[in-house]
This record gives structure tokens, sequence and C-alpha cells, in this order.
């Protein structure tokens, strides 16, 4: 009787054990279409834009140039590029004029030396004076705020206001210890990677599993991730004695949603008080990507730039 219970509970373990190995190839197959799928999708988005190559002293740098009027430059996050830059502002291109570059290592835009954010700002103010454009307004998302900032220390002259958009933040204080790679691991960057980890994006960094379409193709920014991760992300932490924000005295506005799993709200709590002249805008709900906010972020900017030209 014993050995009749043992072998009906062995070959119940067996069956399940054969159903959760059919239902991960199953995963796996799905994944490995979808993400077939949405290459296809993104490599023909990507040929929708009308982008330009600038020819700089160190090599090319992508971007696009729309609209007239007083300039915005857009610093892109993470997996970004001259379409994540372009679609974060591209609603004032009836008023405004947008320059959305690709930073380095981002959709074919070339590495300055170790591709640092001091370096990151050199070329933009390279960028800037090729198309003859003396002042801007920054806006930046994400890990983009790190060279945004890095501008505005160095280049405050050339900076009308700077937007802070969903946004790294300096610490409040020179930190004892952080993390030296602060990116996904690099074996995980393929599109069939992140496709593999999208059920996880919604609660690891509250946005939605499609965010993996938007960020395709990943081959074409690896490189970028790379140093974001290497030089980028840790550097405010890194350096922070290179980071004096209290000097910045251009207007700027701080765009976050207080439950934002990526760029932490408790930062931007922590260090507020180190920006001189600054307007605050908080939302309780919207995650990294401020979702559910597009009205109140678009009338938010337009009032700063306006009170600020």
């Amino acid at each position: 009787m014993n050995n009749t219970k043992r072998n009906k509970k062995k070959g119940i373990m067996k069956w399940i054990l054969n159903g959760v190995l059919i239902l991960f190839a199953l995963y796996l197959m799905f994944q490995g279409v979808f993400c077939l799928i949405g290459l296809n999708k993104a490599n023909k988005k990507l040929q929708s834009y009308n982008v330009k190559t600038a020819n700089l002293s160190y090599g090319d740098m992508t971007y696009i140039d729309e609209g007239k009027g007083e300039v915005i430059l857009s610093i892109h996050g993470i997996f970004g590029g001259y379409d994540q830059a372009y679609e974060t502002v591209k609603s004032w291109e009836s008023v405004y004029r947008l320059i959305a570059p690709s930073r380095f290592g981002y959709l074919s835009s070339d590495i300055k030396g170790d591709g640092t954010p001091k370096q990151q700002a050199q070329a933009y103010i390279e960028l800037l004076d090729l198309l003859g454009i003396e002042k801007v307004f920054v806006i930046a998302t994400s890990a983009g705020g790190t060279p945004a900032i890095r501008l505005a220390l160095d280049y405050p002259e050339r900076v009308k206001g700077l937007i802070l958009y969903c946004s790294a933040m300096p610490t409040n204080e020179k930190p004892t210890e952080f993390l030296e790679y602060q990116a996904p691991p690099e074996p995980l960057l393929t599109d069939y990677g992140m496709y593999l980890i999208s059920p996880l994006m919604p609660i690891m960094m509250g946005m939605p599993i499609s965010t993996v379409q938007d960020i395709q193709p990943i081959a074409k920014r690896k490189q970028g991730v790379v140093l974001d991760g290497k030089f980028t992300n840790p550097d405010m932490e890194r350096n922070f004695d290179d980071y004096p924000i209290e000097n910045l005295s251009m207007p700027i506005l701080i765009l976050h949603a207080e439950d934002d799993n990526v760029a932490s709200y408790e930062k931007v709590q922590a260090a507020q008080h180190r920006f001189n002249n600054l307007t605050l805008v908080i939302f309780p709900t919207g995650g990294h990507m401020m979702i559910g906010h597009g009205e109140e972020i678009k009338k938010a900017v337009e009032n700063f730039i306006s009170n600020n030209k």
C-alpha cells in the first residue's frame, strides 16, 4: 500500500514538473515571437523620425531638430536616444524649438573620451555652437538628469532654466558607499533578455510591461546603457564634491512622483534644499513615467518657460 502511494506521488510530481517545463518552454517561445514582432516595429518607428547627424570634433551625434521659438534641449534617460528625447517634448513642437540628441553610445552617437557626464556636457555645447544656439531651456529625464546638472554647473551662461523630469537627483551629503555599476547586467542587454524580464517591470520599476517595446532595439542602445551604468548614474555619488548644487543660480523646475520606484522621491525630499531657485511640482502617483499627469506637466513646463524667458 505504501509503495502504491509513493509511486502515485512520484507520478503526480512528475506530471507537475513536466507541466512546469512545458509552460516555461512556451513562455520562452512566445516571448521570442513577441520580441521579433517588437523589434520589427521599433526599427520601423526609428525610420519615421527626421534624424540629423552633427559631425562634432570627436565624432557623430544623432539628433532631432523640430519646431520654432524658445529652444528646449531634451536630454534622455537610460535605454533612450533621439526618439525618447523627442517623445518627451514633442507636445511642445508647435510653440518651441526642440533639440533632441542621442547621448553617447545611443542610436549611432559616438563617444567623447570615456563618456563621462562632464564630457557629455561638452558635447552638448559643441552641438549648440554648431547650430548657432546661444541659450536653451534644458529638460532632462531619469539618467539624463546627471549630464543636465553637469551642463548647468559647467556652462550656466548657456542655460536659461533647468527642468528635471522624473530625474536622477544629487545626494544630500557625500555617501560612504555606492554602487559602482548602476544599470542592468550586461548579459541581459539584448532584446530577448529584456523581454524575458519584462513581466517584472511593474514590480521593480513601476512601469508597464509594454515599456520593453519602447526601448528596442537594444543592440543600438547597449553601449549607451553600459556607459550610463559605469559613469552617468554613479557620477553624482562618486564625485559628490564636483556637484556644488548650491551654486546653480538659474531657475529650476523639478517634476516628480512620490511612487517613483526608479528615481527615488526620497532623494528629491532630501536634496531639494540644495536648489536655490526651485519650483517643485510633486504628484502622489504616476510612477517613474508620471503616468496620468500629462496635462499638469505640460502646464507646469509652459508656465516655467513663460516666466523665465
